[in-house]
């Protein structure tokens, strides 16, 4: 099977593109098992400086999950899959050099989860955010329901999650949900440059440096909370017809149960 992260190492720094462009850079099962593997084989490896992600194309870092793998889900698998996803992006979260999302289009649902995972997040121009898994019957599964509220606030997370309104790119700076906007095509040599200032300091330090911030946002009460809950979507009638409806392309009619 080939692969779908295309990895390439930059001096000290590594450069995980994801490649669906196809699929908007989707993340399936394949997409999680290689990142789960980059990120367990590497890390300590003090070798290794700084990771960038980014998308393949020009129109998406990553457009959500693949909603085609959620078709036969219930509960229990839901609940599965969203904590395994949760564990995936805690170590992209608790590795021990910067991780840079260099976000060069759409960020939606799991791939703004994704983005948030990440130390920091530059963005293109065409950049845009956003948690739409109501408009599925469901809720955030990858720590978009706590990880937006602790980038942006209580307020705006919520509008954000109860509308699936997007927003760009100059709006995810003004909000804090990412630190810098750059013109479209220039996000991973803007990331570089970002590795190249972080790699003049102390390799210990620096993962020190991620452990405390980490431990500030430590307690995983509303993670765990999280994944019951989006098993309990998945598994819901509302659920099957917003999937189903957004493969028809149409409006769901939901029922609340």
């Amino acid at each position: 099977m080939d692969k779908v992260i295309e990895i390439i190492q930059n001096n000290e720094f590594r450069i995980l593109t994801i490649q669906r462009p196809n699929a908007l850079n989707a993340l399936n099962k394949q997409v999680f098992d290689e990142l789960d593997a980059f990120f367990s084989a590497h890390h300590g490896d003090l070798s290794i400086r700084g990771v960038i992600i980014t998308g393949s194309g020009d129109k998406a870092f990553a457009a959500g999950a693949d909603i085609k793998e959620f078709a036969a889900l219930d509960a229990e698998g839901g609940a599965a899959l969203s904590k395994r996803g949760q564990d995936i992006f805690f170590k992209i979260e608790r590795f021990h050099a910067p991780v840079i999302a260099a976000v060069n289009g759409f960020a939606l649902g799991g791939g703004c989860e994704l983005a948030m995972a990440c130390h920091i997040r530059v963005a293109g121009k065409k950049a845009r955010f956003g948690q739409p898994e109501v408009n599925l019957g469901l809720v955030p599964g990858y720590g978009g329901s706590q990880r937006l509220v602790q980038l942006i606030g209580k307020g705006k997370a919520i509008e954000m999650l109860l509308t699936a309104d997007m927003v760009d790119a100059e709006e995810a700076y003004r909000l804090g949900l990412v630190t810098h906007v750059v013109e479209s095509g220039d996000e991973v040599t803007k990331s570089l440059e970002i590795l190249h200032k972080v790699a003049e300091k102390g390799p210990l330090a620096i993962m020190k440096s991620i452990q405390l911030v980490n431990t500030y946002f430590g307690n995983g009460e509303g993670f765990r909370e999280e994944y019951e809950n989006f098993g309990a979507t998945i598994g819901s009638e509302d659920s099957k017809e917003g999937a189903l409806a957004f493969v028809e392309k149409r409006k769901p009619s939901f029922k609340g149960r």
